[in-house]
C-alpha cells in the first residue's frame, strides 16, 4: 500500500525555519511602551531571541509573590539583596542557585554558561547586587547573549 508524505510534515532544517524574525509579534516589550503603526498599540518584538531576552530578564528581576497567579515565578533576588552585609559570603552562590531554579522551572530551554557579580551600596545607602549572565539558546541555535541587571533592596 503507498502512503502519501503530504501529511507527514515540514524538516527543520527547511530554510524557512532559518530565519528568526517575524513579520507577526511574538510578544509585548517591557517595559510597556507606545508601539509604531507596525506594532500596535504597544511594542512588540518580532524576534524570537529578543523575546527570550526579555523574558529571562523579567524572570531574574522577579521576586516570588510579585507575578499574579504564579506566586513562586522569578529568581526572588530581592529579598536576598535587602538582607545581604558585604561580608555575605554566600551571596553569590545563593544569587546563582535563585537564578538557575528559576530558568530550570521557567525557562528551562535556555542555556546557563557563566556568571559574574558585584555587591555594594549604591549612592543612597542601598543595598545593590549587579548581576551579569551569559546564555544560549541551543535549540536556536543562535549566539551566546549576555543579561546585566541591577537588583536593589534595603540598606
Amino acid at each position: 500500500m503507498a502512503r502519501s508524505f503530504k501529511s507527514v510534515g515540514t524538516l527543520v532544517s527547511n530554510k524557512k525555519f532559518d530565519v528568526i524574525k517575524r513579520k507577526d509579534p511574538i510578544g509585548f516589550k517591557t517595559p510597556l511602551r507606545l508601539g509604531s503603526t507596525k506594532e500596535g498599540i504597544f511594542a512588540m518584538h518580532f524576534d524570537a531571541a529578543a523575546q527570550i531576552q526579555d523574558n529571562f530578564r523579567n524572570l531574574v528581576m522577579t521576586n516570588h509573590g510579585e507575578r499574579l497567579g504564579l506566586s513562586d515565578f522569578g529568581a526572588n533576588l530581592g529579598p536576598l539583596v535587602f538582607e545581604a552585609t558585604v561580608f555575605s559570603e554566600n551571596l553569590e552562590e545563593e544569587a546563582m542557585t535563585r537564578i538557575k531554579t528559576a530558568v530550570q522551572k521557567y525557562l528551562p530551554f535556555i542555556d546557563l554558561q557563566s556568571f559574574e557579580s558585584e555587591f555594594g551600596q549604591n549612592d543612597d545607602g542601598m543595598n545593590q547586587l549587579k548581576v551579569r549572565i551569559i546564555y544560549g539558546i541551543p535549540a536556536m541555535g543562535a549566539a551566546l547573549k549576555g543579561l546585566e541587571v541591577v537588583i536593589v533592596g534595603g540598606g
